[in-house]
């Protein structure tokens, strides 16, 4: 199920009726009250978000979802004004895990909920991954720090895999923004250094174990794998 949030009756239309002629099942909503009383009904898979709403815009909403424990982890194209630069690297810090620019053809938003959609679903590859107190299980899309589950975006866990599964590695901020953003992200590195904040505060001490290394960028201590057995 992917929700559509345009307060513009005729976009929002249009992009139900492309969704459902692809083969997914829509539902539109005008504000951002509708919508979360939806969320509460039913967990969507993703939702479309624009930013120009009536009431509560749609960054107010975006950061109301990524602090609800149930809801966080739902991925979240936003919808900006083409050229507003501001609002697109605003939405991205904030966790949304994609953009559109308005206006956009139908094609491209079916490309970008196709590839956010492929990138959300669990890793085929069940095996779990470790690295001192955390627990990262791809077959669940689920993180334990401390035999607590965290909630995460899809950006964080996505990152969190990145580096659980190259352990000891250092990525480079440019590295991290290809490999979690695409190659077509043209926002700045900073927004990789605020996923980076976020991620070591949820999984809390764990959080040390993403290491800075000055003037290059991140790296996962390759000692946190072996920290239990010492």
């Amino acid at each position: 199920m992917i929700y559509c949030v345009e307060d513009d009756e005729a976009i929002r239309e249009l992009m139900i009726y492309a969704l459902q002629a692809a083969g997914f099942e829509a539902k539109g909503f005008s504000d951002g009250s509708s919508l979360l009383d939806a969320v509460k009904q039913e967990r969507p898979d993703l939702i479309l978000l624009d930013i120009m709403l009536p009431g509560e815009d749609g960054l107010a909403l975006l950061k109301r979802l990524r602090q609800s424990a149930a809801h966080a982890d739902i991925p979240v194209i936003m919808a900006t004004a083409r050229g507003s630069e501001y609002d697109k690297v605003l939405g991205l810090d904030l966790g949304a895990d994609d953009y559109l620019a308005k206006p956009f053809g139908m094609m491209e938003m079916l490309a970008r909920v196709k590839a956010v959609l492929r990138r959300s679903r669990p890793k085929e590859d069940g095996a779990v991954l470790r690295a001192g107190l955390l627990e990262l299980h791809p077959a669940k899309h689920q993180v334990l720090a401390n035999g607590t589950r965290v909630v995460l975006t899809l950006k964080e866990y996505e990152l969190l895999y990145l580096f659980m599964s190259n352990p000891g590695r250092v990525f480079s901020r440019e590295q991290l923004m290809h490999c979690v953003w695409g190659a077509d992200y043209l926002g700045e590195t900073r927004t990789v250094d605020v996923h980076i904040g976020t991620l070591r505060s949820k999984i809390g001490e764990c959080g040390d174990y993403i290491e800075t290394i000055r003037g290059v960028g991140y790296r996962m201590e390759a000692k946190a794998q072996n920290e239990e057995a010492t």
